[in-house]
């Protein structure tokens, strides 16, 4: 019998029944009895105002406990849930919610500041995601639902809600479950249809390779919004019996270090810059000095001061987890090539909403530099090269993961997936003989030089980010010369007395000693300091055709 994802979260729910399941950062928890009850009013509503099965309803807000219940109810009612991330624009959250043929949506405050409810006419109404109040109705039937609500459950369930009440539906496994736009760097969202088979799929991948139990706590630091932190961190949490913390502000170094500290997860996901940015911020500058770059080279001395920084690093995310996986965008070879040599416990994975999301990954104490991990045990994955160990060509995949194509789009998907099922990723990669995958940049973001080379800018950046005064960069093509769009550290900069004039002779030094490292057709011309940060995607990619 094929296993139902639904019954999977129903059965965690009433297996963990008094164990904490979500909690809002220095705000209220949930028990998973608590989260049960507040779906079956959610499903009271939708049985209210007659949302039928496969209808869709979406949700747009920070990551929070009460996020994590609209979903739950939308999905174990039988609706197609449409997550849209927090950071789109007003009028792509407009767009997504026409487009997905929403009947409902869950907002969260500071997205809900922002919309107009007029661009939005199908919409039957709008609910806040901080109290489930209801902020539109066009329906006297869901205004009526609303205002009775504690009524209408108390007839429903006129003693206690218990366990034994919880009877979820069972879906099968070619079901739409979720549409999910993606935050892609060409400009627009396209939706992504993902099926209980590929979300089962990738759940299931995370069980086998991580090993999180009941009551283990995770902090859900990607937006849920997007699939790499919806997968990874809630479903994968919720289904194992997981106790979910919630940030509820950005990320930083120091929110981190003090959260992290009280919550002691065993697992975190994440993007790259944040681990980039707790290594420079915390970890690098206590070994910068002259003394301890010596230390870290005395063959006798090195591995014990090695040792004592992965401690210290450690210690920093909370001291407690199995392993960081670490996705969503390239990792600075540097850092990693330090990370790595300490012994710090992280893996790569790479995906893409398209597979929802895993295509490679690998545990910790098999993870190659520079390596994204092998193929995902439920996928195939291959190179389009004549020679892939040598020669990149363009990584394509198909499996139980792939969606089921985009949304109201037949072209795109027709493009995106070819006659024999493969998914064209649009990297250009290399395999080595042991099957571990080497992303080396976008074939869209692929410089083309006049005399015929290939550049992968990713390469360039990744080193570049690492030069004094710079925090992120972004290599160009103008008039056939290399050419590079710094956004400088302004906090360092300005920390130590530098203006403009220092900073353009410091990223001319920076430039110099760059192409020392580089071969002839990829050396730098010219370094523009760029004056704010570069616009990104929720992945924290940059959105390079804004640039180009």
């Amino acid at each position: 019998m094929t296993q139902s994802f639904i019954k999977l979260i129903e059965q965690s729910v009433i297996g963990n029944w008094d164990k904490k399941a979500l909690t809002d950062y220095k705000g209220e928890t949930l028990q998973y009895k608590d989260v049960a009850r507040k779906i079956e009013k959610i499903h009271s509503i939708l049985e209210q105002i007659d949302i039928q099965p496969g209808e869709k309803i979406a949700i747009c807000g920070r990551n929070s406990a009460n996020w994590c219940v609209a979903f739950l109810s939308v999905m174990t009612y039988g609706a197609v849930i449409v997550p849209i991330l927090h950071e789109f624009k007003a009028d792509n959250i407009h767009n997504i919610v026409n487009h997905s043929e929403a009947r409902f949506l869950f907002v969260g405050d500071q997205v809900w500041e922002n919309l107009d409810e007029r661009q939005m006419p199908n919409l039957e109404g709008i609910v806040s995601l901080k109290d489930f109040s209801l902020l539109v109705s066009r329906s006297e039937v869901l205004t009526y639902a609303r205002e009775h609500l504690n009524e209408i459950f108390g007839r429903k369930y006129p003693c206690r809600f218990l366990r034994q009440d919880i009877h979820w539906r069972c879906e099968q496994p070619d079901d739409l479950a979720l549409i999910n736009y993606t935050s892609g760097t060409t400009g627009y969202s396209k939706g992504v249809m993902l099926s209980y088979r590929s979300l089962i799929s990738n759940v299931n991948y995370c069980r086998r390779m991580i090993g999180i139990r009941p009551g283990d706590s995770i902090v859900s630091m990607l937006p849920m919004g997007h699939v790499f932190g919806m997968v990874f961190d809630f479903l994968y949490g919720i289904t194992s019996g997981a106790h979910l913390w919630f940030l509820t502000r950005m990320p930083s170094p120091k929110i981190i270090e003090e959260s992290f500290a009280e919550i002691k997860p065993r697992i975190i996901s994440c993007v790259p810059l944040v681990v980039e940015k707790i290594f420079k911020k915390n970890i690098l500058p206590r070994v910068n000095s002259h003394v301890g770059k010596l230390m870290l080279h005395l063959p006798i001395i090195n591995e014990r001061v090695k040792s004592y920084i992965c401690k210290e690093a450690i210690e920093v995310f909370g001291g407690n987890f199995i392993e960081i996986i670490i996705g969503g965008a390239p990792f600075n070879a540097d850092v990693e090539t330090f990370v790595k040599g300490i012994g710090f416990p992280y893996t790569m994975a790479y995906g893409m909403t398209e597979c929802g999301p895993i295509i490679c990954h690998e545990r910790f104490e098999n993870h190659r530099l520079g390596s994204c991990g092998k193929a995902a045990d439920n996928m195939e994955v291959k190179v389009l090269s004549d020679d892939p160990a040598h020669i990149p060509g363009e990584l394509v995949c198909r499996g139980e993961n792939l969606m089921d194509g985009y949304y109201k789009n037949e072209d795109a998907t027709a493009q995106a997936i070819d006659k024999d099922g493969w998914l064209h990723t649009g990297d250009m990669a290399i395999m080595d003989t042991d099957g571990y995958f080497y992303i080396k940049g976008r074939c869209k973001n692929m410089l083309l030089t006049a005399s015929g080379q290939n550049i992968y800018p990713e390469e360039i950046e990744s080193k570049l980010n690492n030069m004094p005064h710079v925090a992120e960069s972004l290599i160009v093509l103008r008039q056939e010369k290399l050419v590079a769009l710094v956004y400088p550290d302004a906090d360092e900069a300005f920390s130590n007395g530098l203006n403009q004039k220092d900073l353009e002779r410091i990223m001319e030094e920076n430039r110099e000693t760059i192409n020392k490292d580089l071969p002839a057709y990829s050396q730098l011309s010219r370094i523009i300091l760029h004056p704010e940060e570069f616009e990104k995607t929720a992945k924290k990619s940059i959105k390079r055709y804004l640039y180009s």
